[in-house]
């Protein structure tokens, strides 16, 4: 039962940290009209880094100093390079071709965990993808817009892509020690800006003080720094720990639904008929691809029965 529970949970949490993360392009939008990438990452992980401090200030005592290499990978990826490289991407492609790359994050986990990790991925996992990608499609094209390709952007948001499947694996094996998930999410956090710092230091960081507390400024880096960060990377890690790193990984293919319902909400922005065919077809591959899953490892469940009783 209790187990149960967790699973369920597990679901609501990568659902809410979804919702939350399809909605921070609004904050991003307003703040870099007087920042630039590199200090609004910065200022929104440290302020992240402050919020984990006063939620969990005890130390975390490591099983293992082997599992500190899981931390540096998990700072290193998630929180570093995976946002440099995708506010690098942005400069060189299109809004919409990033986006749709940044999609096939649930792709690449899925091979990521496949290859490292050993996990077994069912034909449904691949058709939820296909149909979850072509969803994404008319979202951003909108039935109107041809593919532009923009080589250097394009890669780069592809790896991107691939350096966020990477994360979910160093989460997914420091879930297995059962860590306490603030502490894990922390301890992350640290060796990410640890890392950030040459990076900040060879761009600058020249804004001004009154600049940072301008109240529309200050709100959207709380929203940022307190929900985007500390809140959920600490709620998708516990859906990753519960749920699996792939498994939890297919929600993202929510980003672009909660993207165009944000705008409409706050923008003002008209739902259009295409993009609410694309919205099924995303839900189709979300729901494809979760039953493939669960299949999938109930079907490496019973072989793995069969082995140990042969």
């Amino acid at each position: 039962m209790q187990q149960h529970e967790n699973h369920s949970l597990g679901h609501i949490a990568a659902l809410a940290t979804v919702i939350v993360w399809g909605t921070t392009f609004v904050s991003t939008k307003v703040l870099l009209r007087s920042f630039d990438p590199v200090e609004v990452l910065f200022t929104r992980f440290a302020i992240g880094l402050v919020i984990l401090f006063l939620m969990n200030h005890k130390r975390l005592q490591l099983l293992d100093k082997k599992h500190e290499l899981y931390f540096i990978g998990a700072g290193i990826s998630g929180v570093t390079l995976y946002f440099l490289f995708e506010n690098i991407a942005l400069t060189y492609s299109t809004a919409s071709n990033v986006g749709i790359l940044l999609a096939c994050a649930p792709f690449f986990t899925g091979l990521v965990s496949k290859i490292f990790l050993k996990d077994h991925l069912g034909k449904s996992f691949f058709i939820g993808f296909l149909f979850a990608i072509a969803g994404i499609l008319l979202i951003n094209f909108n039935g109107n817009v041809v593919l532009q390709l923009n080589p250097i952007g394009d890669i780069l948001a592809i790896v991107a892509a691939l350096i966020w499947a990477f994360y979910c694996m160093f989460i997914r094996k420091i879930g297995e020690y059962e860590y306490n998930t603030v502490q894990v999410t922390r301890r992350v956090f640290c060796w990410g800006i640890l890392f950030m710092i040459p990076v900040v230091l060879w761009n600058g960081y020249d804004t001004t003080t009154e600049e940072f507390f301008r109240l529309e400024n200050i709100g959207n880096f709380l929203y940022l720094g307190i929900g985007a960060c500390a809140i959920c990377f600490v709620t998708w890690n516990f859906a990753m720990r519960v749920l699996g790193s792939v498994k939890a990984s297919v929600y993202l293919y929510l980003n672009p639904v909660i993207t165009i319902i944000a705008s409409a909400i706050i923008l003002k922005e008209r739902i259009t008929m295409i993009a609410i065919a694309g919205t099924v077809l995303i839900f189709i591959g979300l729901v494809v691809s979760e039953k493939g899953n669960k299949k999938a490892q109930e079907e490496l469940k019973i072989h793995g029965s069969e082995v140990a009783e042969g």
